[in-house]
């Protein structure tokens, strides 16, 4: 152990070298001993590592490499860390301004590197006490749905910027403002495209942002269940716990979304999803039809006809699929 303590001593303090291929170098060392070394990852945060890591963030020395080793590096160390991370300061400013820059259109952070930071802050977010902290960073949970909505999100980015977003959504003060700033239209659109084999995006603007735009440019890389099943799990804690105005918006934006594929991605997903994913997809559905069977406003029939009968039909399918569970 202590040989591992004085290793990483001596690579944390080249990270301050004048030399920026020390830096470099010492970024890439760092990332390879904290991906493959459990036990020196502590070690490497006590070291003083963390604010090295935070300020090469900002740094575009290297084609980005500095930033995507920097942005690996802290998910590492974020798995045995996490109360060291969070205190650490600026840290959800570099974090925020990465993921703020993931569409930047002359100088954007490599994609690994803003994969990597939303996925710190989904291991951030699996500590309760760290969800209303990062919640009030308003950037943070903008980048975060952005990055969903932007169409030329890779398909690893969309997957952990939703799980982090789902980790946001277990604080109830997090709900309303996720909601405004459009949660909603972001993960239905994520549930959409990824059962369309990735064809369009999602019409930006307005209240929950919308869903449309589905015959535009493809996304890149979706089409992987996992990001169908996160956006589901998001959706369905939002309509839940996030009070009458969420549920009202996710119910609303299922409806209005029902004739551009939002009801068949869900259907999809509680047919053929992991386990988790299919008991997420049926639940959802099932407090869509619930509301929808004791509301007296008028609505598309066909619509709320739909509706109905995919509940009903997923009661049908239900044996006849448990045989198919895959742990997720």
């Amino acid at each position: 152990m202590e040989t591992k303590k004085r290793t990483a001593r001596a690579v944390v303090e080249r990270l301050s070298s004048a030399s920026a291929e020390t830096r470099t170098a010492a970024l890439a060392e760092l990332r390879l001993i904290s991906k493959h070394d459990p036990e020196s990852r502590p070690l490497i945060a006590a070291a003083g590592a963390l604010p090295c890591l935070v300020d090469s963030l900002y740094t575009t020395t290297g084609g980005g490499g500095d930033q995507e080793n920097a942005a690996a590096a802290l998910l590492n160390l974020s798995i045995s860390s996490r109360a060291l991370l969070l205190s650490t300061p600026g840290l959800l400013d570099g974090i925020s301004d990465l993921l703020l820059r993931h569409r930047h259109p002359t100088s954007p952070p490599p994609a690994a590197a803003v994969q990597s930071a939303a996925a710190t802050l989904h291991s951030l977010l699996l500590s309760e006490a760290h969800r209303g902290v990062i919640g009030a960073k308003r950037d943070i949970v903008f980048a975060l749905i952005d990055i969903v909505r932007h169409r030329e999100s890779p398909a690893r980015s969309v997957k952990d910027a939703l799980k982090a977003l789902f980790g946001l959504a277990l604080w109830a003060g997090n709900r309303a403002a996720m909601v405004e700033m459009g949660a909603v239209g972001a993960a239905l659109g994520a549930v959409v495209n990824s059962g369309r084999g990735g064809r369009g995006g999602v019409r930006e603007g307005g209240r929950g942002g919308g869903v449309g735009g589905l015959g535009g440019p493809q996304r890149r890389g979706v089409g992987g269940g996992r990001v169908r099943e996160n956006a589901v799990a998001g959706l369905l804690n939002l309509a839940r716990w996030g009070g009458a105005a969420a549920k009202e918006e996710v119910r609303r934006a299922c409806l209005e979304g029902g004739g551009e594929g939002v009801l068949e991605g869900l259907m999809e997903v509680a047919v053929s999803g992991t386990g988790k994913g299919r008991g997420k997809a049926r639940d959802l559905l099932g407090v869509l039809n619930n509301d929808v069977s004791g509301d007296g406003n008028q609505q598309d029939d066909a619509t709320l006809g739909n509706l109905r009968f995919d509940h009903h039909l997923l009661h049908n399918l239900h044996h006849h699929h448990d045989c198919d569970v895959v742990s997720s």
